[in-house]
């Protein structure tokens, strides 16, 4: 096997597919004796977005930011009790902003050596693809990029 990764970077939004890739993420960085950190990005370039299209009036954005720094927290806490099942010391970072950008930048401050996502959902539309968080974090980091599959043996795996 090649160099041991040794500071790895996991990224969570919220979905089964990205608890799934923390798992994994948590599994890694064990068998590596890496670092972990799980961020978690509350798209503020999106909600600018809605108030511009005049899907969202500022106080509903205001609200609905609320609501997001709030899941961004209970994610980040349920990925720290997932890596103390597994004796691993996890560092979470919550931010904000366009989510490739800021990835990007914190994958750059860190020197991250490998970001972990998961799985990729169908696209059904070349604007979808274009628009893809996921897609753009794979094309723009400046480190290896592992995309796990989301998949029932992983969570199997993690409660062994």
């Amino acid at each position: 096997m090649g160099v041991p990764f040794k500071d790895i970077v996991v990224y969570l939004d919220g979905s089964e597919s990205s608890m799934t890739a923390v798992m994994y993420a948590i599994k890694l960085a064990v068998e590596h004796e890496a670092k972990l950190t799980a961020v978690y990005v509350v798209n503020t370039k999106a909600l600018g977005e809605l108030v511009k299209a005049g899907i969202f009036v500022a106080i509903e954005r205001d609200e609905y930011q609320r609501d997001l720094q709030a899941d961004a927290d209970r994610y980040l806490r349920h990925a720290s009790k997932l890596a103390a099942q597994k004796q691993l010391e996890l560092d979470t970072v919550k931010l904000e902003g366009a989510v490739h950008v800021v990835v990007r930048q914190l994958l750059k401050d860190r020197h991250a050596d490998l970001l972990v996502l998961g799985g990729i959902t169908d696209i059904r539309s070349r604007r979808e693809e274009l628009s893809s968080e996921t897609d753009r974090m794979m094309r723009t980091a400046p480190c290896p990029v592992l995309v796990v599959r989301d998949d029932d043996d992983i969570w199997l795996e993690f409660e062994a």
